[in-house]
């Protein structure tokens, strides 16, 4: 409920022996990390008593939060619930999607549009949205906008473009590299790996 309002995407939670690592990618990080740092401290401080452990909080911020298709997703739910029209939420969407640079996107919406007595199921599509090519970066993300009439289920494609080469599968968010690291455990910077001396001994 906290972060409710803070616009969040995703978040990767890595455990080690002592030290709990939570990243939390958001388009508003200044919600999440307050005035002066408040309530990410009260955040971390809630995660020690509850994990037992040392916790260091990431924020990642999101650039471009039109690209994200749970974000893009969240938007269209909050306004069906807001009883804007359904046509005219997707629409903005889709629009303000395509103007930041995405090559496609398709929306789905499933259940009792605008109040109908019959449940149905459209769709939405700008762009290209290819799903069977493995090298298409697309995005995908499921939400549901709570009605007074039921709810309504809400689907997301967002194709940013093409992968070519290898592809890093390790973190979706590149933690590796711990962007705005807060807390206990924060990590030293990376000098590369450590050489070993030639061994110039004789038999």
């Amino acid at each position: 409920a906290r972060l409710s309002r803070a616009n969040v995407s995703r978040i990767i939670i890595e455990r080690t022996l002592k030290l709990v690592t939570v990243t939390i990618a958001t388009a508003r990080p200044g919600v999440i990390i307050g005035k002066g740092g408040t309530e990410v401290d009260k955040l971390r401080e809630e995660l020690k008593k509850l994990t037992q452990k040392d916790v260091q909080i990431n924020i990642h911020e999101i650039k471009r939060p039109e690209l994200d298709a749970k974000l893009v997703a969240d938007s269209i739910a909050r306004q069906i619930e807001g009883r804007i029209s359904f046509r005219r939420a997707v629409k903005m969407s889709m629009g303000s999607t395509m103007r930041m640079g995405a090559e496609g996107i398709k929306v789905q919406l499933s259940g009792r549009l605008n109040g109908a007595e019959i449940a149905r199921s459209e769709k939405f599509k700008e762009g290209r949205t290819p799903l069977h090519t493995f090298r298409a970066d697309i995005d995908y993300h499921i939400s549901e906008a709570h009605t007074t009439y039921g709810r309504i289920g809400i689907k997301v494609w967002i194709m940013k473009g093409e992968v070519y080469g290898k592809r890093d599968l390790t973190n979706v968010l590149g933690a590796s590299k711990r962007p705005n690291a807060t807390g206990p455990g924060a990590p030293a910077p990376n000098r590369g790996p450590a050489r070993r001396r030639p061994n110039n001994r004789k038999a």
